[in-house]
């Protein structure tokens, strides 16, 4: 028996209003991949959407393309995830243009191959800064706007490395496993003020950038693992971080989703 659908990519599903006025931020990485992608699935979910990145102009490339979807401007900010006080700046920047932030989205991340055997201690640092602390600043940011109003959700962007071995990637698997224990213990924090925060754990997911820093034999042994033969793409990745972001998944907090099709 033939198996047609292995390794073909399903169309995307319409909107159908999931995030309808929320003002939801994506952070970090909002000009390409899994960041962009969430930032363009907010819209097409109604929200009103705000997005950063380190890159100016990839920045303002994708705050193009989404006002052209959503018909309206879409505030960009250029922001270094490392520097709190950037961080804080954005946060009242979006509450001031906007009135409040419903939705932030941890899209931040750095990745990198390196044995633990040979790995410096700025590979580590730069890799858990950039991965784990910054995750920990914008969380730590926002929740002094969300916690008057005992209202709002956070979404970080974990990883199946946080769960699984890899080779080569100690400092970023680390990082990971933090970035959803940050998640966990964050959640119980400020479920008192009525303010939920869950992880996605994608496994792989394909984008360009992906593409530009890894090889192709990586990444092919890599899908390889995926029981339907095929990366993730990112509005795949997108549409679970809408889902906990929105209201459908009011019950969940301190969660940690599983995005994945591999098998052992």
């Amino acid at each position: 028996m033939s198996a047609p659908f292995v390794g073909a990519v399903p169309t995307p599903p319409a909107g159908h209003g999931l995030l309808q006025d929320k003002v939801v931020l994506v952070t970090a990485a909002a000009g390409t991949g899994i960041g962009f992608s969430t930032a363009q699935r907010c819209v097409e979910e109604g929200a009103v959407v705000a997005i950063s990145d380190r890159h100016e102009r990839r920045l303002a490339e994708a705050a193009e393309k989404l006002s052209a979807a959503s018909g309206k401007p879409v505030l960009s900010i250029p922001c270094d995830a490392t520097d709190q006080a950037m961080v804080d700046a954005m946060m009242d920047r979006v509450a001031g243009e906007h009135g409040r932030i419903d939705v932030l989205v941890n899209n931040v991340g750095l990745g990198g191959q390196a044995s633990v055997i040979d790995m410096t201690d700025e590979q580590w640092n730069s890799v858990l800064d950039v991965t784990l602390t910054a995750t920990f600043r914008a969380t730590r940011s926002v929740l002094r706007l969300m916690v008057p109003r005992n209202s709002g959700v956070i979404v970080n962007n974990a990883s199946v490395l946080g769960w699984r071995a890899q080779a080569g990637q100690a400092h970023y698997a680390a990082a990971k496993a933090g970035v959803m224990a940050l998640t966990r213990c964050s959640a119980l924090d400020v479920a008192p003020y009525g303010i939920r925060v869950n992880a996605v754990s994608p496994s792989i997911v394909m984008h360009p950038f992906l593409a530009k820093v890894s090889t192709e034999e990586a990444l092919a042994e890599l899908v390889s693992r995926e029981v339907f033969g095929r990366a993730a793409e990112p509005w795949e990745m997108a549409n679970v971080i809408v889902f906990l972001a929105s209201d459908y998944s009011s019950y969940m907090t301190g969660e940690v989703v599983s995005v994945s099709s591999q098998h052992p």
